[in-house]
């Protein structure tokens, strides 16, 4: 039996903290014994007849005396008087940690007793939890499950202690995260005491009325979960309010002015002004999580889902419309935010890569209203009109905002930093920073590989250039172009391969001029853009899955309705014809400048392998992890080169897809630049190719949905680990998938 955390556990204070904690203790098996010591006999007794004690004292010596970890579970301000009683009976291995709301008063009341010399043991702790009732009946052990526990360990702090205090709240299913003092207190300044003082004021403004009853009698239920914190204990609220009041009154200010300017909009009744206000913020919520700067300390803490799939014989069929072009979609708003007039946006991908790019420019004081049901609404600002945003720009796991972004921001009069989740700021972005340079920016990548994040000084006069693109890349050559916009002069740009043309397109549909000529594209700085109306195309990258699916699965009949097919996307389309794919093209037709047809695809024939044409690799470089598992349903070998790109994408695409297929039973060698894939097919037989087993991902999105079109020709269960990055570019796969045959169990 392995030996608890803990021998003995001292509280100081048993209120609904300290008693919910000493619940998990008990229920996890973390200590040999729980003692507590505080001025009410009765708290005391009621402990002790709960269990939640062996023994109780009026002093806190008699508590602390041989215990090993010491909880200051009582008002902040008793902090210096309780360490001065105790500090004697202390032993140099005793973890000393608190659970106040605030954090540089307790540090100042420990160092008042220790000098600046704290001892190691000294980790203070503030969990992120409560409830409307207090004291030691209304302790819960589940309080502080998927609730944040904020650790600030000091200089001083031992790794032995924080580990051991990590541990303990993990145990009680906190979310555990690091942070500085005076962060700590200056965050929940913002998102904690503001809100209570905010909450104290309304109910006591309203309470003072006149019409008091009728007030409260009618209120809705917004009225009551936001005044709930109000039935606060006052004698905690009144000490935290002056303990943080630095912070608090600088939270104070910060509310009085935004209050002030809705007041104006509304006395205004500037329409426009005010709905960019509430979509900003309305946005802001919901992107809130993704914003947060403090990850867990703890990577195991992160939820990770997962899809399954189940062998059998499927069926694949249907008629489908899949989200929103994604590129299409970053690029209506780049491009709206910074148009004269008004953009309205059609089909826009709800997804959390074009999402982040709309949050980017919110925070630049755009006003955007949506996305709702694919509709967006931009009221651009101009060439000049973008703000410096309060922080770091978050991009997500978007490469594309990134690097897009990059050209735009660097020819902006104000600094600015973009940042992006675990995946991102793995991947290079020198390849879009070097010309930038040479164009006159200042931009800033981190490490020797030169990854995000991304700084940018503004107020730079940029030249344009020519420049030959080393790799066949739309981003780096649309974050050139982007930032010829702003450059004196032609900005050019000669291509290797014919790549996505999204950018030129979309530029000339907002009336700016760009020339293209073979493989050199071109345009003058210094225009302007006019805002216009976009329809954003069904996404083709998206659509491929559905047609690897189709053309893998005996009888299936599967109809992608109003698929872009721009000519520098469909490569695709040509390799699956090449494979031999029963597919044809229908009802073509041109929306919002970009062309658009039907796809069709049967599952009648079995697919042959073939040396993928180079010329259509830059064509079809996001659909290869999907085209690798037709490849692997085909007759005979499959040879891709030319790709090296694949390589440097949300994962190594070509080294992940190489094992999970190998993981199912394909023989497979990846190269440099490609791969070798010999196909397990045989001409009319449409039995099990994959062998099943656990692929992981890499919280890569197109990795985990080329692996799911694997469970329609599968002999055993698929598990696919990491597939939360699906919602960047396809929320609706599983659910589209389920409806079309190919059922997907998802968990976390």
């Amino acid at each position: 039996m392995s030996q608890p955390l803990f021998k003995k556990v001292a509280f100081i204070g048993l209120g609904l903290i300290g008693s919910s904690l000493a619940r998990v203790i008990i229920a996890e098996k973390l200590a040999d014994q729980i003692v507590a010591s505080t001025r009410s006999q009765k708290t005391l007794d009621d402990a002790k007849a709960l269990g939640l004690i062996k023994e109780g004292y009026s002093n806190p010596i008699d508590a602390v005396q041989g215990a090993d970890l010491v909880v200051l579970a009582l008002p902040v301000r008793a902090t210096q008087k309780i360490l001065e009683t105790i500090k004697p009976y202390l032993s140099d291995q005793t973890i000393i940690t608190d659970v106040g709301s605030t954090k540089g008063n307790v540090v100042e009341a420990a160092k008042a007793v220790y000098g600046e010399n704290l001892p190691a043991g000294f980790v203070p702790g503030h969990p992120i939890a409560g409830a409307e009732h207090t004291g030691v009946h209304a302790g819960k052990v589940d309080l502080f499950v998927h609730h944040k526990v904020i650790l600030t360990p000091l200089p001083s702090s031992g790794d032995w202690a924080v580990n051991k205090l990590i541990q303990l709240w993990q145990a009680a299913k906190a979310d555990v995260i690091c942070m500085d003092v005076d962060k700590h207190d200056e965050v929940l300044a913002h998102t904690s005491h503001l809100p209570h003082l905010m909450a104290f004021n309304l109910v006591e403004q309203l309470a003072s009325r006149e019409d008091n009853f009728d007030i409260f009698r009618y209120a809705a239920g917004g009225f009551r979960d936001f005044s709930r914190i109000a039935a606060s204990d006052p004698h905690m609220w009144h000490d935290i309010f002056f303990a943080n009041k630095k912070a608090i009154l600088k939270a104070v200010d910060g509310f009085e002015k935004q209050l002030a300017t809705l007041r104006q909009l509304i006395e205004d009744e500037n329409s426009q002004a005010l709905m960019g206000v509430l979509g900003h913020a309305q946005a802001a919520r919901q992107h809130f999580n993704h914003m947060l700067a403090n990850k867990p300390l703890m990577e195991k803490n992160k939820v990770t889902q997962q899809f399954t799939i189940l062998p059998g014989a499927k069926t694949f069929q249907g008629k489908f419309t899949v989200p929103g072009d994604k590129s299409v979609s970053h690029r209506s708003i780049m491009f709206g935010a910074i148009a004269e007039g008004t953009t309205r946006v059609t089909g826009f991908l709800e997804g959390e890569d074009a999402l982040a790019t709309l949050q980017a420019f919110r925070d630049m004081g755009v006003s955007i209203e949506g996305p709702k049901n694919g509709e967006v609404t931009i009221h651009g600002v101009g060439m000049h009109g973008l703000k410096a945003p309060a922080s770091a720009l978050y991009m997500g796991n978007s490469g594309t905002s990134m690097r897009l972004l990059s050209g735009m921001l660097s020819a902006q009069k104000f600094d600015s930093v973009m940042t992006g989740d675990a995946s991102l700021s793995k991947r290079p972005m020198e390849r879009i920073a070097q010309p930038l340079r040479a164009m006159g920016a200042q931009i800033q990548t981190t490490g020797e590989r030169g990854t995000p994040p991304v700084s940018m000084m503004g107020g730079q006069n940029l030249q344009g250039i020519h420049y030959d693109l080393p790799m066949a890349s739309a981003q780096v050559k649309s974050g050139i172009l982007l930032a010829g916009l702003w450059a004196k002069g032609e900005t050019s740009i000669t291509e290797p391969e014919p790549t996505r043309d999204h950018s030129e397109r979309m530029l000339r549909a907002f009336g700016y001029d760009v020339k293209t000529e073979g493989n050199r594209i071109s345009l003058q700085g210094g225009g302007k853009l006019i805002g216009t109306d976009i329809q954003v195309p069904s996404d083709i990258s998206s659509a491929a899955f559905f047609m690897v699916g189709a053309a893998i699965t005996e009888g299936s009949d599967i109809t992608l309705e109003a698929v872009g097919i721009n000519p520098t996307r469909t490569g695709v389309i040509e390799i699956l014809k090449q494979m031999g794919a029963d597919l044809t093209v229908e009802n073509e037709r041109i929306a919002g400048g970009e062309p658009i047809a039907d796809i069709r695809i049967k599952g009648t024939r079995t697919l042959k392998g073939i040396h993928m044409p180079e010329d259509q690799v830059p064509l079809a470089i996001d659909e290869f992890p999907a085209l690798f598992i037709a490849a692997a349903c085909a007759e005979g070998q499959t040879i891709l080169t030319g790709a090296a790109e694949l390589r440097v994408k949300e994962s190594d695409r070509i080294q992940v897809m190489a094992d999970g297929l190998k993981t199912m039973g394909i023989d497979c060698t990846p190269t440099d630049d490609g791969i070798v894939i010999e196909g397990q097919g045989k001409a009319g037989d449409w039995s099990a190719i994959f062998t099943g087993g656990e692929i992981e991902s890499h919280h890569d999105h197109r990795i985990a949905m080329s692996f799911s079109m694997a469970g329609l020709r599968t002999s055993g269960a698929i598990k696919i680990v990491g597939t939360e990055t699906v919602a960047t570019s396809f929320p609706t796969f599983t659910e589209l998938t389920n409806q079309a045959g190919l059922t997907i169990q998802v968990s976390e």
